[in-house]
């Protein structure tokens, strides 16, 4: 079970776990530990590649109030090389060590702040551990096969796979998005648009992408694609299903035990 702390700006109802959408960072963690810390959105991609002081109150509260009535600063899409639609299952290069999920979308409202994140699941749908996905909060797999990254110019964050760290109980890793305080802002997927996966080699060449053409206004997070072992070689399957379910939910649907 991994206990999550909770923080809110009200009373907490410690029956619900709601709050995990609050915005936090990573600190020291251990394979049974996440906490939380408040940090603002930039603030906690930030933190997964460096751990700068902690912001004082008040600069956080403007650069909070800010980033809500910014107007949403639009990013040109890749081209892409290797496109999919909807449900077709794609075979990986058999030869590659290694494989890169780049990750980019648009938002049609400024306080849409999407978070990318992966969960490691065995045979049975399930992960195989309660440490096992990544996240803002936790950048990296137990067994450091996976790591999340803030990308460059072309994709907003990456996540990196090495599959001779993976741990062989891992069958499928699915890949996820999901918008921060969904729920407390009353934001969902219609809101967001252009959103897309796609996969490259170790040399950085496309193996396979795709591109989201369904939104919707009952869904907070999207599977939007998975890679999964196939007969000793792994495919790529474009999915493209969303639920209404935060970052807490989802750690529910897919096994995670979480505590407040």
């Amino acid at each position: 079970m991994i206990p999550i702390a909770m923080k809110s700006k009200g009373a907490t109802d410690q029956n619900s776990i709601l709050s995990i959408n609050q915005a936090r960072t990573q600190s020291a963690l251990c394979a049974q530990t996440i906490t939380t810390l408040n940090k603002p959105p930039a603030a906690r991609r930030a933190a997964q590649a460096a751990s700068p002081p902690h912001p004082r109150p008040h600069a956080e509260t403007v650069t909070r109030a800010a980033a809500q009535t910014a107007v949403p600063r639009e990013r040109k899409l890749p081209a892409f090389a290797k496109p999919v639609q909807k449900g077709q299952k794609t075979p990986l290069p058999v030869s590659n060590t290694s494989l890169t999920a780049c990750f980019g979308w648009n938002t049609l409202n400024a306080q849409c702040d999407v978070d990318v994140s992966a969960f490691l699941l065995g045979g049975s749908g399930k992960v195989i551990g309660d440490s096992w996905f990544v996240f803002y909060g936790q950048a990296k797999s137990p067994d450091r096969s996976c790591q999340l990254k803030a990308a460059g110019a072309a994709d907003r964050e990456l996540i990196t796979i090495d599959f001779q760290k993976l741990n062989t109980s891992v069958k499928k890793i699915v890949f996820v998005l999901t918008i921060h305080e969904a729920f407390a802002k009353r934001l969902h997927f219609g809101m967001i648009k252009d959103a897309y996966i796609r996969i490259l080699d170790a040399q950085g060449k496309e193996c396979v992408s795709f591109q989201m053409t369904e939104y919707y206004s009952n869904v907070i997070s999207m599977m939007i694609g998975e890679i999964y072992q196939h007969n000793g070689s792994w495919k790529f399957n474009a999915v493209g299903n969303g639920v209404a379910k935060d970052l807490a939910g989802l750690c529910a649907l897919y096994g995670v035990e979480v505590s407040d």
